[in-house]
């Protein structure tokens, strides 16, 4: 058996200083969760995230890679600090700190040297002691800025052999100078050496520019008083003495922060210059490897490159990305969008400009000069827990969704826009088709076209396909669908939770029609016929939603599962429940949109899956209350009866299900916190169900998937742990044999929350997907 990760999708978490990009690996290290994502934005075939390294318990804050080395440090809010090191392409945790009790909010590298900085308000320096017989950091230096100071940002330069500046700036308008020593018995002559005075608000970035002239370099920081501002550094013979003439309006003086590192070394720092453009807070700034150049992300949702005009030296914009911001939304009236941290780099000749937003998403542009900038495929995923993922019946695409309130549709590029067939592909995000305004939980494909989702709404809504999306996976997987019913595309209302349907309305006149629909009708669907690769994110937000056709109500709380019956007739939906009362099943009729009465109840506490058998005659619900139950249907009007039931099937809450396919029997396989699976068949002489066999873990068993396709007479059944373990097992003979347990290096990591196998194998090729609490979705394949 060989087992390959095909695809991994995760978002990058919503931090200031969650990436860094080394160039001489050649990849972006970037906080998803609690994991950190390895992905190659130059990739030639556009694999997107290759590799998650797990090791922090809780989300990761800050990541950097120490320049000049095979190092990369990470922080989280598990108040760890780990050290990473990279040996043919595998890269392993050399080094955990364990000294902190509140998270680590920045970070700052130097080869050699870690600064970190605490939400307690403690910044230490960490060195690198060579003594050691293996390579490790120690503590050189702990202090407090100030009373009432918390630590944003954090950077390092080396002045001069051993002699380093470090700045930091935190929770109030001023930027703190320090200055030290790193000699090899550790840290020494460390000192406060100055204040910088000038930002109004709280100071976010800050960033040193290496020297081209010795002695004569910059500092750059950026604050939520939206300002940039550019601090000149000079040593020794490089400071000018200005004496103050005593006529010059205040206004004008331009204070000089003079001090000394030791007796070969002066120091000047002065006020340079005041960058003014920006609308809203300056999340991060870089500045360019060899040219004068400083690019800054912003909440706006704008990234701007800044430069000195070469005859006056004031400071312009020459170049401007992402989108003019929306009237009114930002950090002041709540809005956490706009575009969180920022990389540059340059590769042959070629500049490349990298950020991630609100939607977890990466979007790139490549540049030469400033001159013509084009966007380029980036990578996109779940910014929270993925809730549910499933399969299209074709197995063509996979649908998830998550916390972070989107249905996403992933599938794989076979083909370019040509025709031509790729010789290696990929998988990626090629539609968006729900923007909710409530958390999502679950959801289920009606038909290729058509699928039902829901979630902490309490109503299930069901979406169709819109042309839009149909051409895109004709171009990129030569999907044929009829077309002629579709609606072209979809838009969101800037007041409503429903995407509607937009296109040739004519029964609408124009004069009656919303503003905002007439300007956007045929829009979406010309961007995205004429695409050439898989949507960017801006695309994927606006111009692949899928329109809303119908919504069913009903439940009184949030809704936990539902299914689809095979034969495309009916819904089953459940809600969370503490009480009998709204511990229902509720059945739905997808031909009508009615509910079929009665409801369905026996269970007392939450139900946690549905699961439909495969010849539809039975639905299993397992539940909370540690019972399963499996309800008849009747052909004739559709409702159900109880058939049977199990009080005690599990010790603890039974978390999944799931039907063996028809070929093997009247069979179902559930996994329980109490650790176990249990394959039931059923027995002609009882006339009940039995276990046959069950396999204890060593960790709750949260999701498990019965593959539809019996291999050699064998049943397949994968099953996903809390810790995020998924192990693969043949059912058969009346015994579960443990066939592989998948790598922990292509496994979550974090709870497994749903797994589910494609139908329908593809060139003999089982496709296996997962959902996990760590905010990835994950697809495997798996060769017999």
């Amino acid at each position: 058996m060989i087992v390959k990760s095909e695809a991994i999708f995760a978002g990058a978490n919503q931090q200031n200083q969650t990436s860094d990009y080394n160039k001489e690996l050649g990849i972006v290290a970037f906080g998803a969760g609690r994991s950190i994502a390895l992905w190659n934005p130059l990739d030639h075939d556009n694999q997107g995230i290759t590799t998650t390294l797990k090791g922090h318990e809780s989300t990761v804050t800050c990541v950097r890679f120490i320049h000049d080395t095979h190092c990369m440090v990470s922080t989280s809010e598990d108040c760890h600090i780990k050290i990473w090191k990279v040996e043919n392409g595998n890269w392993e945790c050399v080094q955990t700190i364990t000294k902190y009790t509140q998270t680590i909010v920045t970070l700052g590298v130097l080869n050699g040297v870690i600064a970190i900085g605490c939400a307690s308000g403690i910044v230490s320096m960490w060195y690198e002691n060579k003594d050691s017989d293996e390579e490790c950091f120690t503590l050189g230096e702990e202090f407090e800025i100030e009373k009432n100071v918390l630590p944003l940002s954090i950077s390092m330069s080396n002045v001069e052999k051993n002699k380093y500046l470090l700045a930091i700036g935190g929770t109030n308008a001023h930027v703190f100078i320090y200055s030290f020593i790193l000699a090899g018995s550790g840290i020494e002559s460390f000192q406060k050496q100055a204040k910088l005075e000038g930002h109004e608000d709280w100071v976010k970035s800050l960033a040193f520019r290496y020297q081209e002239t010795p002695g004569d370099y910059l500092l750059c920081s950026g604050s939520q008083d939206r300002y940039i501002r550019i601090w000149r550094i000079r040593t020794n013979d490089l400071i000018i003495d200005d004496d103050e003439d005593e006529n010059t309006l205040t206004l004008l003086n331009n204070k000089q922060y003079k001090f000394q590192i030791d007796d070969s070394l002066r120091v000047c720092i002065n006020f340079e210059a005041l960058i003014m453009g920006h609308d809203d807070w300056i999340s991060s700034l870089q500045w360019h490897e060899t040219r004068l150049q400083l690019l800054a992300s912003t909440a706006d949702t704008s990234l701007m490159v800044w430069e000195p005009d070469e005859s006056s030296g004031i400071w312009i914009c020459s170049l401007r990305l992402g989108e003019i911001s929306s009237k009114g939304a930002s950090t002041a009236t709540g809005s956490s969008g706009g575009f969180w941290s920022c990389l540059w780099f340059t590769k042959d000749g070629v500049d490349y400009i990298l950020t991630n937003g609100k939607t977890g998403a990466w979007r790139v542009w490549s540049t030469t000069d400033n001159l013509q900038v084009d966007e380029r495929l980036g990578i996109s995923g779940a910014t929270k827990e993925v809730t549910d993922i499933a399969w299209a019946p074709s197995g063509n695409y996979l649908l998830s969704t998550s916390l972070d309130q989107t249905t996403r549709l992933y599938a794989p590029w076979l083909f370019d826009a040509d025709g031509r067939q790729r010789d290696n592909s990929t998988w990626h995000e090629f539609s968006r088709p729900q923007i909710h305004g409530y958390d999502m939980i679950c959801v289920e494909p009606i038909t290729d076209t058509r699928f039902v989702s829901g979630g902490d709404e309490k109503i299930l809504r069901s979406f169709d396909e819109p042309k839009g999306v149909a051409e895109l996976l004709k171009k990129f997987l030569h999907v044929n669908l009829d077309e002629t019913q579709m609606p072209e595309s979809a838009s969101l209302p800037v007041l409503g939770l429903s995407n509607k349907a937009t296109g040739d309305d004519k029964d609408t006149e124009e004069e009656n029609q919303d503003d905002d629909d007439l300007a956007t009708k045929n829009i979406s669907y010309e961007v995205v016929t004429s695409l050439t690769h898989p949507p960017i994110e801006d695309q994927l937000q606006r111009h692949l939603l899928w329109p809303e056709i119908e919504k069913l109500y009903g439940h009184g709380y949030e809704i936990t599962c539902l299914d689809v019956s095979p034969d495309k007739k009916l819904i089953a939906s459940a809600c969370r429940s503490n009480t009998p009362q709204h511990a229902v099943i509720r059945i739905f009729s997808i031909d009508t949109w009615l509910e079929i009465k009665p409801t369905l109840a026996f269970h007392s506490l939450t139900i946690n899956r549905l699961r439909f058998s495969p010849d539809n005659r039975y639905l299993l619900a397992v539940c909370r209350d540690r019972k399963w139950s499996i309800w008849e249907r009747n052909f004739d009007d559709n409702t159900f009866i109880l058939k049977y039931k199990n009080d005690k099937p599990h010790s603890r809450i039974i978390w999944d299900g799931d039907w063996a396919p028809t070929e093997f029997g009247n069979a179902f396989v559930t996994g329980a916190r109490d650790k176990t699976i249990k394959l039931w068949n059923f027995d002609d002489k009882t006339q009940d169900y039995v276990v046959m066999d069950s396999v204890k873990h060593s960790k709750p068993v949260t999701a498990l998937s019965v593959n539809q396709n019996l291999i050699d007479g064998k049943l397949l059944v994968a099953v996903g742990l809390e810790d995020g373990s998924i192990f693969l097992y043949y059912f058969a003979n009346g015994k579960f044999e443990l066939l592989q347990d998948i790598d922990s290096k292509y496994t979550p990591a974090d709870k497994i929350t749903r797994l589910r196998w494609t139908d329908r194998p593809k060139d003999g090729k089982h496709l296996l997907g997962s959902a996990s609490s760590d905010n990835s979705t994950r697809i495997y394949s798996v060769a017999l």
